[in-house]
């Protein structure tokens, strides 16, 4: 992680904090909910949640961080796969790195 991209990860984790604190939730939940996260897109999305929806329960707010993070997983799977299927087609077409 370059030095940018730490301070942009935790400006973006400072923002869903405030976005919590200013709905009467403790600080505390959003430092653990941009843990869980771990994107700041995907926290941007939460911080967007949290600014439109002003979810009253704290279990709703689990479970937008449970569908974030769910996403998140499944795109990061859909691109390893993607690239394991090209580096197959490349070696099934005989190409190599020496080439």
């Amino acid at each position: 992680m370059t030095p940018d991209s730490k301070t942009h990860w935790g400006d973006t984790r400072d923002r869903l904090i405030s976005a919590l604190t200013s709905l009467g939730y403790p600080a505390e939940l959003g430092k653990l909910i941009a843990e869980h996260i771990g994107s700041p897109k995907g926290i941007e999305r939460m911080i967007s949640y949290l600014n439109y929806v002003k979810p009253e329960r704290a279990e709703l707010i689990a479970d937008e961080m449970l569908a974030i993070k769910d996403d998140i997983d499944r795109w990061r799977e859909k691109k390893k796969s993607q690239h394991a299927n090209a580096s197959y087609n490349l070696v099934l077409n005989g190409v190599t790195d020496d080439e």
